[in-house]
């Protein structure tokens, strides 16, 4: 019989020694009870085959674990089983598609902004929070579309989805009932011309010790046409909202422009909104409707992002520059300054050329990055406040350090699609993927960490222009604190119509 040694346990199939080390970090010493048996973790994992992103087979990922703990060494690679669990599930979500009814309400509405939230709602049996959609198109129509697990609501129409992905039942790993959508019986609200942009206003509540939220406004902007320049609009939404009335009763225009208005963000610290238009940024006080013009550029302003603190502008460009835009100087002292910068660009079919962009505002020429073409998406990461991602027209993702932005990206993420539509990135607030549509109407989920493509699916015959992650639901724990439940739940909108992805 071998002899017992501290810290090891011995194999008798393998002939050898082992260390004991715990299966999770944090638990005390290591059990011969089956992972089954002892890890929620260890059934999902047994159904499914190969890890995507080490292609490590289940069997031997939950091996290594066992003996490894949460990290492991496999294929000259070091690994974390958790982000090993996240990434392969991931790999396989289920999709659903709110299809046509007779009324052709929520089928081909041609989507050009999307977000979700939760509202409160006054309904016959009283006043209740509700998750929401808020809905805008091409043609200018403003929707609030009610999410929920009933089939019938009291009022409009509940649009019941379908599965299109996967096409075969059995390789759906979660049985999990998806939500349905309901128009509300009142008529959209006609915005003047395309809704280009729509965010949450969130403002910090200090009447609590916790730290929740509520959102207690929309910032909505349409787009302009060749008559007029585009609207700022703000919705009210911290009061109950009874869906059998309009919303043109809640909403009220804050600011209005003679340019086209592209994109739009609010700083939560700051009460105001950055404005992206066709010849720089405005920054609009949403409670007094005050307006300067903070930046301006003979390339238009297609995305921008306020930093963590609100006093920075991040800023994409037609011709694929990204700028970044300090916004607390004076506005007379800040254009008594240009600056000038090279921008390398392609012109009628030549060689790339430097030529001089000259742009008025607060820059700093070191911290400005060249992409090869217009700037589609920019997404500034909570967790990590100095990295951003950026997607230019030519297909280019990239993931770039402030810092370090001389050096180029600290991360690619290949595989994206595009030559000229502007195409939104989604970061889910875990901020563990990130996901686009392409032109070829491939959905893909990248790892922001490793940048290796987790998922490629086609599932729509239209381009998945916009992506709304839902949002993370704040729990009380035990002893009172505040505990966040990441969702890993999707709302993506085409021409085709309205999508929802989810996995366990």
């Amino acid at each position: 019989m071998p002899q017992d040694l501290p810290g090891f346990y011995y194999d008798a199939e393998k002939n050898r020694y082992f260390p004991n080390k715990p299966r999770i970090p944090g638990s005390s010493s290591f059990s011969n009870v089956s992972p089954s048996q002892n890890n929620p973790l260890s059934s999902s994992l047994q159904a499914t085959t190969l890890c995507p992103k080490t292609r490590v087979p289940a069997s031997k990922l939950l091996h290594l674990r066992e003996l490894n703990g949460d990290a492991f060494s496999y294929d000259r690679g070091r690994h974390s089983f958790v982000e090993e669990f996240h990434n392969l599930h991931a790999s396989k979500p289920v999709v659903w598609r709110y299809g046509a009814t007779n009324e052709n309400l929520l089928r081909n509405i041609r989507y050009s902004a999307l977000e979700q939230t939760q509202i409160d709602v006054q309904t016959l049996e009283g006043q209740m929070e509700t998750e929401v959609l808020l809905a805008g198109s091409i043609d200018g129509s403003l929707s609030l579309l009610k999410v929920g697990s009933e089939r019938h609501f009291d009022y409009g129409i509940t649009h019941i989805p379908d599965r299109v992905w996967p096409s075969t039942k059995g390789d759906v790993e979660s049985d999990e009932t998806p939500p349905y959508v309901s128009r509300p019986a009142a008529a959209p609200l006609h915005m003047p011309s395309r809704i280009s942009s729509i965010r949450l206003c969130e403002k910090q509540s200090f009447s609590t010790n916790n730290d929740d939220s509520k959102f207690q406004c929309s910032l909505i902007t349409t787009l302009g046409s060749e008559t007029y320049g585009g609207f700022v609009y703000i919705l009210n939404l911290l009061e109950p909202v009874d869906f059998t009335s309009r919303l043109d009763r809640r909403l009220h225009a804050v600011a209005s422009f003679n340019h086209t208005i592209w994109t739009a963000d609010y700083s939560f610290n700051t009460a105001q909104a950055a404005i992206g238009t066709d010849i720089g940024v405005a920054l609009v006080n949403v409670e007094r409707g005050a307006t300067k013009w903070v930046c301006r550029s003979k390339s238009d302003v297609l995305a921008l992002q306020f930093d963590q603190t609100g006093n920075i502008v991040l800023c994409g460009l037609r011709n694929g520059a990204i700028v970044t835009v300090d916004v607390r100087e004076n506005q007379e002292r800040m254009f008594s300054r240009l600056t000038k910068l090279k921008i390398p660009y392609s012109s009628s079919g030549r060689s790339s050329q430097k030529r001089w962009f000259e742009i008025k505002g607060l820059i700093s020429p070191s911290h400005t990055i060249h992409m090869p073409s217009s700037i589609s998406s920019l997404v500034s990461l909570q967790s990590y406040d100095q990295y951003f991602l950026a997607s230019s027209m030519d297909g280019s993702m990239k993931l770039y350090d402030h810092r370090l932005t001389k050096r180029g990206a600290v991360q690619s993420y290949g595989g994206h699609v595009n030559s000229h539509t502007r195409i939104q990135l989604g970061v889910d607030q875990s901020e563990r993927f990130v996901m686009s549509g392409g032109e070829d109407c491939y959905l893909r989920l990248w790892s922001i960490k490793s940048g290796k493509m987790l998922l490629g699916e086609k599932f729509s015959d239209s381009v998945l222009t916009n992506i709304c992650w839902q949002r993370a639901q704040r729990t009380l724990g035990k002893e009172g604190e505040i505990r966040q439940n990441h969702n890993c739940r999707a709302w993506l909108a085409s021409e085709e119509g309205l999508f929802h992805m989810h996995w366990s």
